[in-house]
């Protein structure tokens, strides 16, 4: 995001018994890091600007955070403060919801509604109704910072609420507070895939797995450094590491990293999607990036200025213009064949 992540929901996974039974290993047990794959090729990366969208859709001053539903994408904004409504099926702007500060840490699609951390004097979640497109409430606690993300698991939103790592687990009826959970420092963003829920932490190279049932740590997982923003896919979590620009690849049935590819993409914000066998990765500077999900190679890297966020769904790549306050329709086919 803009040099600040975004969680990406519910995914499926294996189940917490065959992981342990797979892996054979003691529960916080780390792995050691994989060998590092070489740096993207010259010939593999191409301007920005020539490939073309299918569509542009401006929503605001800046345009930041993505959640897509099996009908709509929806993407966060400032100026104004709120969240937008895009009909797939039609390329169009069909709803725009109002909130009292600015969504700031993600946004995740799950119980009918959309639920989205803001910043403001008080930090707060809002939650928006998927069938009315109304804000439908307002509640505490809230994030712990920009740039940190929000999960739903299968009957529970996790979130991340101080700086000193407090994972909090809400019940999405009630909007109470059922688990605390205390992490290290640096704990900022969770993804919610299968049983477990995954949780980047940027000050200590690692991603956490923790039983989503019981919300119990399994294992401490050593990555690339700085991991903030993650993706579900293709039998793994992604995690891109701002610390050098590297893309990690953890195996969910190994809870090991088992690959790093070397993007070439280091800083503060970007975000990553998985679909179409690719993981998409975006930064400032470095909009686009195509990484073989099955072999760890990049195959197609677009530069120049756009991009902060990402996700993947109906067929495509949506992809925000953090400045420019848009968001574009990409054809897969097209960022890998331009």
């Amino acid at each position: 995001m803009a040099e600040r992540w975004a969680a990406r929901g519910r995914a499926t996974g294996p189940s917490i018994a065959a992981l342990l039974v797979t892996c054979g290993l003691p529960l916080g047990i780390a792995a050691a890091a994989a060998p590092t794959a070489p740096a993207v090729a010259a010939s593999l990366k191409r301007p920005f600007a020539e490939l073309k969208p299918v569509t542009v859709i401006h929503v605001g001053r800046t345009a930041d955070w993505i959640a897509i539903t099996d009908s709509a994408v929806w993407v966060g904004s400032t100026g104004p403060n709120a969240v937008h409504r895009i009909d797939p099926a039609t390329n169009r702007l069909v709803a725009t919801v109002v909130l009292p500060g600015e969504p700031c840490a993600g946004l995740v699609a799950a119980f009918g509604s959309l639920w989205v951390p803001l910043c403001a004097a008080r930090p707060a979640l809002a939650q928006v109704d998927l069938a009315s497109d109304r804000l439908r409430a307002v509640t505490t606690p809230g994030p712990a910072a920009p740039e940190g993300g929000i999960a739903a698991s299968a009957d529970s939103l996790w979130l991340v609420t101080d700086k000193r790592g407090t994972l909090v687990r809400i019940d999405p009826s009630s909007g109470e507070v059922r688990q605390r959970i205390q992490l290290p420092p640096g704990a900022y963003n969770p993804l919610a895939s299968g049983e477990i829920v995954w949780v980047s932490e940027a000050e200590d190279a690692a991603l956490l797995a923790l039983d989503a049932t019981s919300g119990k740590l399994l294992a401490t997982i050593k990555t690339g450094p700085g991991p903030r923003f993650l993706a579900a896919g293709g039998g793994s979590i992604w995690t891109l590491n701002q610390g050098d620009g590297s893309l990690s690849r953890i195996a969910i049935d190994k809870l090991q990293e088992v690959s790093r590819t070397r993007l070439g993409t280091p800083g503060h914000g970007g975000d990553a999607a998985f679909g179409a066998g690719t993981v998409w990765t975006t930064v400032a500077g470095t909009p686009l990036t195509a990484t073989n999900a099955a072999t760890g190679a990049v195959l197609r890297q677009f530069v120049g200025r756009g991009g902060d966020s990402i996700g993947y769904g109906h067929g495509a790549i949506w992809l925000t213009d953090y400045h420019q306050g848009t968001i574009a329709r990409i054809r897969p086919q097209d960022a890998l064949t331009q």
